[in-house]
């Protein structure tokens, strides 16, 4: 009867972490599909914030080798009383916005928090009425990524339980050329950590 049990019990750890490892394969895959994706959009010349003597000679954005430490689950809390105010971008604009929610999560041995918000002229879009806006800052920028922080794309959840991956942070456009606004990340969406996941700074040419 032990020896029954005993292996019954190894059976379901063995199909369990079976099951996070192509959980976290199809992740790390789904990150793979978003960086080729933008590396393709910035390569079409319809598409791309590249100035022309970038695009050029573009042949492929920098990234940090996808990495699964930087693919947490978080806590997602809804804040549904928040008042609209105007978020600073990197010229005069002044688009508005509303704090939609909070995720909260564990990097590297730390809890740490980020604000979600939404932008308001999008929300009569029909196609990304659902979008939220995920900027954060970090102890990388400056360094080997841009020193203005850098943006997630996010959609409203159906679930307190949320998947964040850093792996697909990507730069603003203001960070490939001057003819871009682009918003600032809030203080509140400082990281006082290293994110070493995503696009790397751009050297352009």
């Amino acid at each position: 009867m032990f020896k029954t049990t005993y292996l019954a019990f190894s059976i379901l750890i063995i199909l369990g972490l079976d099951l996070v490892h192509a959980q976290e394969a199809k992740l790390i895959e789904s990150a793979g599909e978003f960086q080729k994706e933008l590396d393709l959009e910035y390569a079409n010349s319809e598409e791309s914030p590249l100035e022309p003597k970038d695009l050029k000679e573009f042949k492929g954005l920098d990234f940090f080798e996808i990495d699964p430490e930087y693919i947490v689950k978080a806590e997602f809390v809804r804040t549904p009383s928040e008042s609209p105010f105007t978020m600073k971008t990197s010229t005069d604009r002044e688009p508005v916005y509303v704090k939609y929610g909070e995720l909260y999560f564990s990097l590297k041995g730390k809890e740490l928090k980020l604000n979600l918000y939404q932008n308001q002229e999008l929300t009569q879009d029909p196609e990304y009425f659902d979008y939220l806006f995920l900027p954060f800052t970090d102890l990388t920028n400056g360094e080997s990524t841009y020193g203005g922080g850098r943006y997630i794309d996010f959609r409203i959840p159906d679930s307190k339980e949320v998947i964040l991956d850093f792996n697909k942070a990507y730069n603003p456009y203001c960070a490939y050329s001057g003819r871009y606004s682009c918003p600032i990340p809030p203080k509140e969406n400082d990281l006082e950590i290293e994110i070493l996941a995503g696009v790397k700074a751009f050297k352009g040419h």
